[in-house]
């Protein structure tokens, strides 16, 4: 790929009302919907591609359920006409969707991915766009972790699970950044 002067497409990736529930509650950053709604404010004020990937999950326990009460985008962040929304079913946001399709249409070989929570979907997600040969920005104020308990009854807070992430991430994957940094970039 070597479309780099296109605009960078902005990616929302599962905030939805799911995300509030109590089963994750802990988030390390709550935050980081405000971080979102000004990389979004900023992206349609140039009118950039802005896409909202949204999570479909077939396990019917879960907040995301497709047909469950919580399945809908967080208004604060919720798609405007002209917006792509890609529906996904796992965690992945390249897995069985059309977004890389997408992505090449764009005329683009980098994005800004933001969303929920970083050590899941966000995760799988810069890993697979990094291995189609994506160039990825996360601002890390626009994402957030949870507590991680292990089979073995091991645990993690949501700042450690963050900040191990983010640096594993940082360190071969993507590029580590901020929405201030990006929005006030001469590359964006």
């Amino acid at each position: 790929m070597t479309a780099t002067t296109a605009p960078v497409p902005l990616v929302i990736l599962d905030v939805q009302e799911a995300i509030d529930q109590p089963v994750w509650a802990d988030k390390n950053n709550p935050d980081y919907c405000l971080a979102i709604q000004k990389l979004l404010a900023h992206w349609r004020e140039k009118d950039w591609p802005v896409l909202h990937v949204k999570h479909h999950e077939p396990t019917p326990t879960s907040t995301y359920h497709t047909h469950g009460p919580w399945v809908r985008i967080k208004q604060e962040v919720a798609p405007i006409e002209g917006e792509a929304v890609i529906i996904k079913e796992k965690n992945c946001a390249f897995i069985g969707t059309e977004l890389d399709a997408i992505l090449k249409s764009l005329n683009t070989d980098r994005f800004i991915l933001t969303g929920v929570v970083l050590h899941n979907s966000m995760d799988a997600t810069i890993r697979a766009g990094n291995a189609l040969g994506y160039q990825i920005y996360l601002p890390t104020d626009a994402t957030t972790s949870v507590s991680v308990k292990a089979a073995d009854g091991k645990s993690w807070d949501a700042q450690t699970v963050f900040d191990l992430t983010a640096a594993i991430l940082g360190s071969e994957y993507a590029t580590l950044t901020t929405s201030d940094q990006l929005i006030n970039s001469s590359a964006f």
